[in-house]
């Protein structure tokens, strides 16, 4: 079954163009390297929490807005072999392709599908 890396950020909302380039950029070449696919989610009805939320998870400020992204790999041992030539992809170099948002705020974590239906 197919491997999943999820990700959920803080990205200043005068900065959306900005990501949705750097996002399109970066799924070419996560997908030359072999993911099956790239989704990139603009939060639109995001609350916040009184104990945990996502807007609290990654300390979004008032200007940023919370993106949630996931990518899919074949299986986890592509994913395994695959991520150490992505990362080392000179096109998401932060001279080439910085990223338009606080990195040290950004959540990850890969998971393993349970359910598929």
């Amino acid at each position: 079954m197919s491997y999943i890396d999820g990700f959920v950020a803080a990205v200043p909302t005068a900065n959306k163009e900005r990501y949705i380039k750097h996002a399109n950029e970066a799924a070419e070449v996560f997908k030359e390297h072999g993911a099956l696919n790239v989704i990139e989610c603009w939060g639109d009805d995001v609350p916040e929490g009184d104990v945990t939320s996502f807007p609290m998870a990654v300390q979004c400020k008032p200007d940023e807005t919370v993106v949630f992204s996931w990518i899919v790999w074949p299986s986890k041992s592509v994913r395994n072999e695959r991520i150490a030539q992505v990362m080392a992809d000179p096109r998401l170099g932060p001279d080439t392709n910085p990223m338009p948002f606080d990195g040290k705020r950004l959540i990850y974590g890969g998971f393993e599908r349970v359910v598929d239906r």
